[in-house]
């Protein structure tokens, strides 16, 4: 499962990139989606290389994500009793882990696909170049998780 994290800012981008981010939610910076790893995403994320990171998130960092950063239509934070009265689980923590585990999605349980993060503690490397050259975008692994921490 791979969190995806928008860092760049709309000015100049082309159409079909604008529209391949608009896809897979990313409409605005600091915002991050959840997206299982399937091939036709991973072509939507070679393709968007030059405005967003992404990474294998962790069950721990999921966990907060969700608990911390998750929303209900209305902008409504996600409660342990939200989640026992619609949802099979008894609490965030055990809604996180089946999200983690692939056995229901953000939409099946009620939540908005989109989690609104704060820029990054100490702001972003460098926007323009890649993560393996010392900025912070493309395919980071599992180092996504200490910048979705800083951002949460």
């Amino acid at each position: 499962m791979y969190a995806v994290i928008r860092v760049r800012g709309r000015t100049g981008i082309k159409r079909k990139l604008a529209d391949n981010l608009n896809y897979l939610n990313l409409t605005r910076i600091s915002h991050c989606v959840i997206i299982p790893e399937n091939d036709s995403y991973k072509g939507m994320l070679q393709k968007g290389k030059d405005y967003i990171t992404w990474g294998e998130i962790s069950e721990e960092t999921l966990k907060v994500l969700v608990s911390q950063r998750g929303r209900l239509p209305g902008n409504k934070r996600v409660t342990d009793e939200y989640v026992q009265e619609n949802t099979d689980y008894a609490n965030v923590d055990e809604l996180a882990t089946a999200l983690f585990n692939g056995e229901t999605t953000l939409k099946d349980s009620g939540l908005k696909p989109i989690f609104r993060l704060n820029p990054p503690r100490k702001g972003y490397e460098n926007t323009k170049k890649s993560f393996n050259e010392g900025g912070s975008l493309g395919y980071r692994s599992e180092n996504i998780n200490e910048l979705l921490l800083k951002m949460i």
